[in-house]
């Protein structure tokens, strides 16, 4: 009773260990590569698989991980293991050394964002996938850098980041990589070059609040001038509007008195009709009368002469005297 007992127990453990190494339960988003007796079998899916033990086993790869120090530093580690992950996947790059078009050297790490679309490429094509990528990502970055000058380096990252998923994704297609994308982290130049860089920004800046200051100046005397102009035009005009005001007003004076003495001589002519007086000769011997009032009332004036013609002007104020009898 007790031999069946431990044979029945060592059929249960074998069939328990069988199980065990038959029944393989994959995570989702991961799979592995089975090999029957060292060839290429099947791909497990996410849930539970079988396989046939001691003939079937999974196909070891390269994978990586990234630590970090005691101190802070960040560094990569490749190991082996059997699964293979489909997600999307992150690689950073540790800084290296690259040379510009115009032979400054530089330091650039970058990130590398990619997945896994075909576990058989990626298993079978190539043989350490990590450092193949690794590798690529490295000479791929130094021969664009090697084309662009740093000032372009330094203001085209868009534009590197771009052409490095590019050339990534075409090369990488047939190890049954997807390249997401690329970014470029930092780009570092030498201390010299950067004391250099920053000089140059004081200078430009310096520049540009010069040529600000210039323009603002410069605006300013064009306004100033301007009101000058403005005002001196308004100064022209307001004396010519003044001088046509006035001389507008001297007219309508001129003609108002012209009226008034015209108005004065009709009713005159109409006082000394019948009479042998002429309205004219009045009106003049008139004005010369007020005429040598005012000679006569003038304070220097010790001696009034009188001019020849007056003899004819004095004989109408006979006829004035008349008039002024009749009325």
């Amino acid at each position: 009773m007790g031999g069946g007992f431990i044979v029945l127990l060592v059929i249960i453990g074998l069939i328990v260990a069988y199980l065990t190494m038959a029944i393989k339960i994959i995570p989702q988003s991961e799979t592995k590569i089975i090999e029957r007796l060292g060839k290429f079998s099947k791909v497990l899916g996410p849930g539970m698989n079988f396989i046939t033990p001691f003939l079937d086993a999974p196909r070891q790869i390269y994978a990586r991980k990234v630590f970090q120090g005691a101190r802070g530093e960040v560094y990569a580690r490749n190991y082996t293991t059997d699964v293979i992950d489909l997600r999307e996947q992150l690689y950073d790059f540790p800084k290296q050394n690259v040379i510009t078009k115009d032979n400054v050297p530089v330091e650039i790490n970058a990130l590398l964002y990619f997945q896994i679309v075909d576990p058989v490429k990626a298993t079978y094509e190539i043989d350490n996938l990590p450092n193949a990528i690794e590798k690529l990502t490295q000479t791929t970055l130094r021969n664009i850098i090697g084309e662009l000058e740093l000032d372009e380096t330094l203001t085209s990252r868009d534009t590197i980041n771009a052409k490095l998923r590019s050339v990534l994704d075409d090369a990488t297609n047939k190890w049954g990589v997807k390249v997401n994308r690329v970014e470029l982290q930092d780009i570092t130049p030498p201390e010299s070059v950067l004391s250099a860089m920053q000089k140059q920004m004081q200078a430009e800046r310096n520049r540009r609040a010069e040529i600000l200051r210039a323009e603002g100046e410069k605006q300013s005397a064009i306004l100033e001038s301007e009101g000058a102009k403005t005002a001196a035009i308004n100064r022209a005009e307001a004396v010519k509007q003044t001088t046509i005001l006035n001389a507008e007003g001297e007219a309508i004076a001129k003609l108002k008195q012209a009226e008034a003495e015209a108005a004065a001589i009709e009713r005159i002519a109409e006082a000394i009709r019948g009479t042998n007086t002429d309205p004219a000769t009045y009106q003049i011997a008139m004005k010369y009368i007020e005429t040598l009032k005012d000679i006569a009332s003038g304070q220097n004036n010790k001696t009034v002469y009188l001019p020849y013609e007056a003899s004819s002007v004095l004989g109408s104020i006979g006829g004035i005297k008349d008039l002024f009898k009749k009325n």
